[in-house]
């Protein structure tokens, strides 16, 4: 998909914007998960979440274009909205972000402070990723999906950070939605030579990327219900599932409630603020610990976009019930 020359030049338009993330090594989770744990805080970017990386690099690119659009619009729950509003601003680009009605009001809010236009449309993603296709033609807009080249090459540049500067990793755990952040990661590895596995993490409520890959073949499904937002996927692209079916070793699959878990360990520990789909790694090396004991492990924390109401329900409801 990419060459390491170009991951390399989009790393070093990324850091013009923003320095690269932490990974750090919490002595408290790796005695909770019996692991060498080291945590990749994409939850420490301009936008609180890794997308961004993927905005900064698209948007450098069509700047640079000679076909350079008017506009950008697209869909979203919300990490992908912020990333393009965030670099739309900063490259003087018009954005539109279609979201729908159950989005989180945080996201909205944040969404229409990096300076775009935000429509509410529709009772989930997929009504939403319709509606910005009707209003593409109407404002004469580039549309933008999830996953592109330009969009995963920008987001690779968090796996480049953690694969040169924690040496020796046996596993990494990375979340699973539309693909760009697995994908990048797999691309990355192999570009590098390393032997490090990378192992994707779904939620029980949209397992679509679990049965596919168990199953070598896409496999739809009917809806996407869990509190992870962000993997929150019913059907893979194609591009996307080739390469991790080629590049991953395994896709786990965990509960809403492991997610939680994992989410009130990284407040507890570490007393930073994971979104589900940023705690569901942490949540899959919960699932694999027995044998995971000893390893030398990364998760990313892909995101820390979950406002304090529902936050608190979540793991108040949690801790209530034991």
């Amino acid at each position: 998909m990419f060459s390491l020359n170009e991951l390399e030049d989009a790393a070093d338009i990324v850091h013009s914007i923003m320095p690269a993330t932490p990974a750090y090594r919490w002595p408290q989770l790796c005695n909770s998960t019996g692991t060498d744990l080291w945590v990749k805080h994409e939850n420490h970017t301009p936008t609180t979440a890794f997308k961004v990386r993927g905005g900064i690099y698209l948007l450098n690119k069509l700047s640079e274009s000679a076909n350079k659009p008017k506009g950008l619009i697209s869909a979203t729950r919300g990490n992908h909205g912020q990333s393009l509003s965030y670099s739309g601003y900063r490259a003087g680009m018009p954005v539109v972000i279609v979201v729908p009605e159950c989005n989180s009001a945080d996201q909205n809010r944040a969404i229409e402070a990096f300076g775009a236009k935000l429509v509410i449309h529709g009772k989930d993603f997929e009504a939403a990723r319709k509606h910005s296709l009707v209003l593409q033609h109407e404002y004469g807009y580039m549309p933008i999906p999830p996953f592109c080249r330009d969009l995963v090459i920008g987001v690779a540049t968090y796996a480049l950070e953690l694969l040169t500067s924690v040496h020796d990793l046996d596993t990494v755990y990375v979340p699973v939605g539309m693909g760009s952040g697995i994908c990048g990661l797999i691309q990355t590895r192999d570009l590098l030579g390393l032997t490090t596995k990378i192992v994707g993490v779904v939620s029980a409520g949209a397992p679509t990327f679990y049965q596919s890959f168990k199953a070598g073949k896409i496999i739809p499904t009917d809806d996407a219900n869990t509190i992870a937002d962000g993997v929150a996927t019913s059907s893979p692209t194609k591009d996307a599932f080739e390469i991790i079916n080629n590049g991953a070793d395994r896709i786990v699959m965990v509960t809403d409630d492991e997610i939680i878990e994992a989410m009130y360990q990284y407040f507890k520990f570490t007393h930073n603020l994971a979104e589900g789909a940023g705690a569901i790694t942490l949540a899959g090396l919960n699932h694999e610990k027995q044998q995971m004991f000893g390893k030398k492990v990364a998760v990313i924390l892909t995101g820390g976009n979950i406002d304090y109401d529902r936050f608190t329900q979540y793991v108040a409801n949690k801790f209530e019930a034991r």
